[in-house]
């Protein structure tokens, strides 16, 4: 299969050394994702289009390449076509018979054509006989040039012909890695993974920063959401997840303030923590997921005092969206189903918390807290690559068991998101197999019978690991991941 890529619209109008690198970026991005799926794809072509190929018949691997193309930020079209030698007009016409012959049969259409090169036609006499064609032998109901039921794409570069089969809208934005680098504050609810989300599609490398407040099971749920988002939208590059110990920080503001100011010091004591990671990162900007008027501490006068204690740049990429945008687009980006499964763990809520606090009123309860509680927890920050989280600092023996080969009377629990399930399903013969989302599989593993061994399977490996280890650090021996 070929695809044609075309760029954000952004990346156009750039000067021409900015429209080089960006394209430059963009072409290496795609090269990097889709090696790692097949040597032999291949991605070319420069400043108007890029072009990726395929090895032909393997349906599957073109659907694993079309949901990277999709999902890769800085494109804007993705364009399945048939490429040829162009020979004349009745040969594209009769190329584009064959290709959308049954498409447009029975229903109106119009013929679009994109043209480089040198030739001795227009674009509108290439539609006109194309069209033409079309209507003789299709059995197409008729020609709408305002509104067609379907719309035949052409273009001739040069000497060749592209067919265009479908057109399908990109991700959009700049291509990852072309923006300077952001640390994302991020609690896995749906504001935070949409507004790490919005910064990925934008070309940002988004680093992400957990504040532990809920212990190991809420660690695990957010780590398998900033695995996702990673994964899914910009594994080009690699990035960092630090989980910071926050629970006795937070123990201390439970006991020394104010409950109507709680909210407000929590988030300031946060962004002090995260301004100082970010810093020891070389990173200049933080990026939360608040939104104006969603919660008390997320007023305007209070948004104020908490930017006040960073040295660094706050972003907050959903400030003005609506709460219901907001999980509209976490459904469509398939962070919603764990999400609505992460509880808020937020001891710091207040029966009457202050919507305007006073600088000077907020400085005297941060005055009571214990500043070493702090330290402790930023020095203490576990800091690792996202890809290899099922490490852990301390070395205890939770690496999970990695098998080629399944044992006989074991379970292959797959663990996949449902989207990719049924892609391309795994079909192992006589052994069981329970399709468990991974985003499910801490609340079903414990009812699963102990004596038999169930191994982890996805398609990368990264998320199996991630859950067996947390699994047998919780105590389950019974589970290994299968890497065939």
């Amino acid at each position: 299969m070929r695809y044609l890529i075309r760029f954000f619209p952004e990346i156009t109008i750039k000067t021409r050394p900015v429209r080089h690198r960006l394209i430059q970026a963009l072409r290496r991005n795609l090269r990097i994702m889709l090696m790692r799926l097949d040597s032999e794809i291949s991605v070319t072509g420069d400043w108007d289009i890029l072009e990726v190929q395929t090895p032909d018949d393997n349906k599957i691997l073109d659907q694993l390449v079309l949901d990277i193309l999709l999902q890769t930020p800085g494109i804007s079209l993705v364009m399945p076509v048939r490429k040829l030698p162009f020979v004349d007009l009745d040969q594209a016409a009769a190329e584009v018979l064959h290709t959308c012959a049954e498409q447009i049969k029975g229903r109106t259409f119009a013929v679009r054509c994109k043209r480089q090169g040198e030739h001795p036609f227009t674009s509108i006499q290439v539609e006109r006989h194309v069209g033409a064609l079309l209507m003789q032998k299709s059995g197409a109901a008729g020609v709408n040039l305002d509104n067609p039921d379907v719309t035949v794409r052409v273009e001739i570069r040069f000497r060749d012909l592209f067919v265009v089969e479908r057109q399908l809208r990109g991700l959009g934005g700049y291509p990852m890695g072309t923006q300077e680098p952001v640390l994302s504050l991020i609690s896995g609810g749906f504001d935070s993974a949409v507004a790490s989300y919005q910064c990925m599609k934008r070309g940002i490398r988004t680093h992400f920063l957990f504040f532990n407040l809920g212990g190991k099971e809420h660690e695990i749920a957010v780590k398998e959401i900033a695995l996702y988002l990673w994964m899914k939208y910009g594994s080009s590059h690699r990035v960092k997840f630090i989980s910071v110990p926050f629970e006795p920080v937070l123990q201390n503001i439970l006991q020394e303030v104010d409950a109507g100011h709680m909210g407000v010091v929590l988030k300031r004591v946060m962004m002090r923590a995260a301004d100082r990671i970010a810093a020891g990162m070389r990173v200049s900007a933080l990026v939360t997921g608040e939104c104006v008027g969603q919660v008390a501490s997320q007023t305007l006068p209070n948004l104020r005092l908490i930017d006040q204690v960073c040295q660094g740049l706050v972003l907050r990429p959903l400030i003005v969206s609506d709460k219901q945008d907001i999980i509209n687009i976490a459904r469509q980006i398939g962070t919603e189903v764990f999400s609505a499964c992460v509880p808020e763990y937020c001891s710091v809520i207040s029966v009457r918390p202050t919507t305007h606090a006073k600088r000077q009123r907020v400085e005297q309860e941060e005055a009571r807290l214990d500043p070493a509680l702090l330290s402790f927890a930023v020095d203490h920050a576990e800091v690792q690559l996202i890809d290899r989280m099922v490490e852990v600092v301390d070395h205890r023996d939770i690496e999970p068991p990695i098998l080629s080969v399944i044992p006989d009377a074991a379970v292959v629990i797959d663990i996949r998101h449902p989207h990719d399930g049924a892609l391309q399903s795994l079909n192992l013969g006589d052994v069981d197999v329970l399709a468990i989302p991974f985003y499910q599989l801490a609340g079903r593993f414990p009812q699963l019978d102990t004596q038999i061994t169930y191994l982890l399977y996805c398609e990368k490996g990264m998320m199996s690991r991630l859950h067996a280890s947390h699994l047998k650090d919780a105590g389950y021996l019974n589970v290994a991941v299968y890497r065939p």
